[in-house]
């Protein structure tokens, strides 16, 4: 199912070819698939997760959510080694 795109504006085919020599040694045709690609993982990472929406999360005054949760530290960070 191949399918052709042409693209004529010189400036666009200008940055397509500048952007094929640095990230896919010249591939124009996997250079316009990478940046595709980034814009599509780009804009399906907008919006909220889980169906939660803007402004359904309240915290509390004070509460800082970048904080660790934890008063002990965890066993990765220890490096000790859990007993089965």
């Amino acid at each position: 199912m191949a399918s052709v795109v042409t693209i004529n504006r010189p400036d666009v085919v200008a940055l397509i070819e500048a952007a094929a020599v640095r990230l896919t040694d010249g591939n124009k045709t996997e250079a316009v698939a990478l940046a595709m690609r980034r814009l599509l993982d780009q804009d399906a990472r907008t919006g909220t997760l889980f169906g939660g929406q803007h402004g359904s999360v309240r915290v509390r005054e004070g509460v800082d959510l970048t904080e660790p949760t934890f008063d002990e530290p965890t066993d990765a960070e220890t490096g000790r080694e859990l007993e089965h």
